[in-house]
């Protein structure tokens, strides 16, 4: 990641291979994430760091941040993809989307012709959010608060809906977590030995 041009920042990233996220889900969603989901996000982004997954996002206000606080609290694995360096305030070196993002998020945005450049790179951000550093490492699930007809995060559902990544929404419902790591069981207890 770094500036895709000059390839700043490359050997920052490179050192977790192409393996670093396989164990990894997306924490994400909208500014206007109610406070209850606010608390309990960072509340899920503690436990899912406690248990061994890498905590994926963007550093947005909201339901983004809400996860990050609880991974840094429990001092979990983080990767955290910026549009450009500073976003936010945040100071992750993943803070420039590759072209190969780029090329991603004009295949699922249905406007991405003539929007600014500024909004395109929040857009190509999406694509690392859900595929990873190097996009070849697709996140196990979508943890988010979205109304799933507008916003930002609806790019990254699209992404994560076309490559077969389940979404869990609390938008519209509230969900299991337990239930949503069974699948994951026997990989997160290899990755603990």
């Amino acid at each position: 990641m770094g500036n895709p041009k000059t390839n700043e920042h490359a050997n920052v990233h490179r050192s977790g291979g192409k393996d670093m996220g396989k164990l990894a889900y997306t924490g994400i969603g909208s500014r206007q994430t109610p406070d209850d989901y606010m608390k309990y996000f960072e509340e899920l982004g503690y436990y899912l760091a406690r248990v061994g997954l890498t905590l994926r996002s963007g550093g947005a206000e909201g339901a983004d941040t809400a996860f990050e606080t609880g991974c840094i609290k429990a001092l979990g694995k983080k990767e955290i993809f910026l549009p450009w360096p500073g976003f936010n305030g945040n100071r992750s070196l993943l803070d420039s989307p590759s072209n190969e993002a780029f090329d991603i998020a004009s295949k699922y945005h249905p406007y991405w012709i003539g929007m600014k450049k500024t909004v395109q790179r929040l857009h190509a951000r999406n694509s690392h959010q859900v595929l990873g550093t190097y996009l070849d490492s697709p996140s196990l699930f979508i943890l988010c608060w979205t109304n799933p007809n507008k916003g930002g995060t609806t790019q990254a559902l699209r992404i994560a809906r076309d490559r077969g990544i389940p979404i869990y929404n609390y938008y519209s419902e509230v969900h299991d977590i337990e239930k949503i790591l069974e699948p994951f069981a026997e990989r997160l207890l290899e990755s603990k030995i």
